[in-house]
Parts: structure tokens; C-alpha cells; sequence
């Protein structure tokens, strides 16, 4: 099974420029393309949140378009910039997101992917208004539940905001909410292969309650790597990427996840090959 994720396209609506800068419309359009030329072809690609940048209605219809070409099967979750309303008006046909789980008058759009060898367990970290996220007691216990249904199926969870601090000052102003209800969970579910996360617009790997929690870069733009807890906000014009989670055994071992990550061509001829290799030598 190959999984994969992108994230945090902050698309603009009309083609607009991202914070004046960064033209996140094409993009979406080369890492759509970019996915459909991939060999093999992923068997389904999960999107974590901060698909448009300020919840505009016109930013999904445009979303909607960008999205369409795509071959795999697509999944859904939104981040702090997504507009949950608009985005279930945008995408009706993605019936998982109809069934929302409710707290306090609030939706939180969490569902279950079960029809592949890895079982997707999607949580929605968002709560409207705020920057950072988190997870509440109907998530957490939606989670435990889900989890607890199948102990011995290898499964994945995704969500938006990475449980985490990330090191880059401005990005952790605002910790995660129910971070260590979280690890109490996922540590009594040794099943959980990986806690797959967008938000940190940036490739980071962190140990947590026993697996691996990963944040996946951006598409629309990546934060400037500034590790010094003053970080201000900031980004740069890095290429778009992706990462491919692959679920596969290999040298006699049992299943296991392995994630590359995978970047985006910028410009056309900017990255050329595959080239072979030949007249390899291991030297003595």
C-alpha cells in the first residue's frame, strides 16, 4: 500500500498570490500532476489541512478545480485556515465528511478509511478561530473507540496540527490541547504505525507514545527553518513536496511503513534522470 500526503496548499481564490509572494494555484497544479505521473501510483492520497488560506467559498471552487484532475482516490482534512462549512459545500460528494462528530455546538470532521490494508483513523484538530490545535474529549474517545475495534489492524492517524513542538518559535506559541490524553491513547495501541501531520510546513520527525509522528512540507510554501525560540513568522520559496508512506515487507521482515519524501519539479528540465547508476564499486 502506498500512501500519500500532502498538505497545506493555502490556496487563494481567483490565482491570487499567497501574502503577495507565492503563486500556491500552480503549485497545487504541478503537485496534481506530480501525482499522477508517480510509479506506482499511490492507492489513495490524504490531504492534512490548510487547503485554502482564509476560508474563502470562491478558494474551493477553485480547490475543487485543481483537484479534479487527480487519479488516486482523494481524502479530506481541514486545517486552521479551512472553512469547514465551505468546504463540505465545495466537496459534497465526499460522504466521510457528512457524519461529523459534535462538541459544543462545534463540528469536528473525524472519519474512518477501513477498505485498505492500513486502516486511516482521520481526526479533526480545528477548532474555528484558532491557530493552534488540538483535541477535546469527543475526538479523544472517538479515537480510543475507533482504535479499539480492531487492535490487531496496522493503522495510520492523520490530522492537521502535529501534537509536538516543532522548534520554530512562532509555531509553538500555541501548544497542542490534549497532547497528553493523546499519548495515553496512542501508547495503548502499539496498531498505530505512524500520526500523520501537515501544519509545520516543513519535514520533521518526532518519537511519540511509542511510534512515529511525522509533518508533512508544504505545498503552497515551507516556514523558514529558524530554530531560535524568537522565530518570527516567516516562509520561503522552497520547492513544493509531498511524502509517500509505503507499507510493505521487504527482506523476509513483516510489513512495516517507510516514508520518502518526494519534491515537487518547480520549472521545467529542474530535475532530470532517473539516471542509472553503473560501474558501482564497494571498495575493499
Amino acid at each position: 500500500m502506498l500512501i500519500a500526503q500532502i498538505s497545506d496548499f493555502h490556496l487563494k481564490a481567483g490565482g491570487s498570490l499567497a501574502y503577495g509572494v507565492a503563486d500556491t494555484a500552480a503549485r497545487l497544479k504541478r503537485a496534481v500532476d506530480h501525482l499522477n505521473r508517480l510509479e506506482p501510483p499511490p492507492d489513495l492520497v490524504i490531504a492534512t489541512g490548510d487547503l485554502v488560506d482564509d476560508g474563502d467559498p470562491r478558494a474551493y471552487d477553485d480547490l475543487r478545480h485543481l483537484l479534479a484532475p487527480l487519479k488516486p482516490p482523494l481524502f479530506l482534512l481541514p486545517g486552521n485556515h479551512d472553512h469547514k462549512p465551505s468546504l463540505l459545500k465545495a466537496f459534497p460528494e465526499h460522504s466521510y465528511l457528512t457524519r461529523p462528530l459534535e462538541e459544543g455546538g462545534r463540528p469536528y470532521l473525524c472519519y474512518l478509511v477501513d477498505t485498505f490494508p492500513l486502516r486511516l483513523v482521520c481526526l479533526d484538530t480545528v477548532t474555528p478561530g484558532e491557530h493552534g490545535g488540538g483535541l477535546g474529549p469527543i475526538q479523544l474517545e472517538w479515537l480510543d473507540r475507533t482504535l479499539s475495534a480492531q487492535p490487531q489492524a496496522p493503522a495510520v492517524v492523520c490530522m492537521h496540527h502535529a501534537p509536538f513542538a516543532s522548534g520554530i518559535g512562532h509555531m509553538d506559541a500555541e501548544p497542542f490541547k490534549g497532547r497528553a490524553e493523546l499519548d495515553h491513547i496512542i501508547a495503548r495501541h502499539p496498531q498505530v504505525e505512524r500520526i500523520l501531520c501537515g501544519h509545520l510546513h516543513r519535514t520533521v520527525f518526532r518519537r511519540f507514545a511509542g511510534t512515529i509522528a511525522t509533518a508533512c512540507p508544504g505545498i503552497g510554501m515551507q516556514l523558514a527553518l529558524d530554530l531560535r525560540p524568537e522565530a518570527p513568522s516567516a516562509f520561503v520559496m522552497e520547492p513544493p513536496a509531498m511524502m509517500l508512506h509505503a507499507w510493505s515487507n521487504s527482506w523476509g521482515h513483516p510489513p512495516a511503513m517507510l516514508t520518502h519524501v518526494s519534491l515537487v519539479e518547480d520549472e521545467s528540465g529542474q530535475y532530470t534522470g532517473p539516471h542509472p547508476f553503473f560501474d558501482v564499486v564497494s571498495p575493499r
